[in-house]
């Protein structure tokens, strides 16, 4: 199913903060990526506003609340409800965490990393496959942040690859979660993508987060708060990345501390489209621009 996606180009994660800056410079962004639950089971007025943005820009759901990765299979309602939104809005995929968010008696409110075991990501794999046939687009799984790192069979980037063995779902790379759970837990980001599968990357996250020391000496915690500028390291991740394969789509984030100055999203989102275009990278798998960039 990833094959002959359309290359969107360099987005921006849709806020309402962040709106009406959004419509006045639409011609600067190729795509919003929008959240999921938002639009769900929304009133009308809350769809009509989204129906406004289709008209601007292509549009992508971003869920957080599937909850792949709970024991029970995803709520039936919502997959139903998820493929009438993304028919509705036509997204050329749709995506979510590779985690959990609930159990089944308490709705734990956090993307909870999984046992990183064969038998979990098999059984994950499994259920993604399910949930992209009922949904009829590509479903992208995103690598998410984990703060405690408990010991188990397989690392993160093996685990990944074990659940895209067992389904033909893309991933979304968000770079700025790979930096932070590298300087957290030590570990070398470029080893991250030599082990997984690069060719099923078709979107990326960019973000800005709370740099703490990581593994030095006052112990804290760099975070994945999306409220700052993209640093230089993931910048220079997303370079290394584009070097090596095909990418359909990057995406800024951020969620607080908006600057003042909305230009300084908009170079941000200047600077991902100039590598996009810039770095020719691998073989892109057949995926080719189905249509232009929304906003032009």
């Amino acid at each position: 199913m990833l094959t002959g996606l359309p290359a969107l180009g360099s987005g921006l994660g849709h806020r309402v903060e962040l709106a009406e800056a959004i419509e006045a410079h639409a011609g600067r962004i190729d795509w919003l990526e929008v959240i999921t639950e938002r639009y769900l089971f929304a009133p009308a007025d809350e769809r009509e506003r989204l129906e406004e943005l289709v008209r601007l820009f292509p549009v992508v759901p971003h869920g957080v609340e599937l909850s792949i990765g709970s024991e029970r299979e995803p709520d039936g309602a919502y997959v139903e409800a998820l493929a009438a939104l993304v028919a509705d809005i036509g997204a050329p995929w749709f995506s979510d965490h590779l985690c959990f968010t609930r159990t089944d008696r308490v709705d734990v409110g956090l993307l909870v990393p999984l046992p990183r075991t064969r038998e979990v990501a098999r059984r994950l794999g499994r259920r993604a496959r399910r949930v992209q046939e009922a949904v009829g687009r590509p479903f992208l799984l995103e690598n998410i942040t984990y703060y405690v790192d408990l010991a188990t069979p397989l690392t993160e980037a093996q685990f990944i690859t074990e659940v895209m063995e067992h389904c033909e779902c893309g991933l979304l790379l968000d770079l700025a979660n790979l930096d932070i759970n590298a300087r957290n837990h030590g570990f070398d980001p470029l080893g991250f993508l030599d082990a997984i599968p690069l060719e099923r990357v078709v979107q990326v996250h960019l973000a800005g987060g709370d740099d703490g020391d990581g593994d030095g000496d006052d112990g804290r915690l760099s975070l994945d708060s999306h409220g700052a500028a993209i640093p230089d390291r993931v910048w220079d991740l997303l370079a290394e990345l584009m070097s090596r394969t095909h990418v359909n789509a990057t995406l800024v984030e951020r969620d607080q501390n908006f600057p003042d100055d909305f230009g300084d999203l908009l170079a941000e989102i200047d600077r991902a489209r100039t590598v996009l275009r810039s770095r020719a990278g691998g073989p892109d798998g057949g995926r080719v621009a189905a249509r232009p960039a929304g906003g032009a």
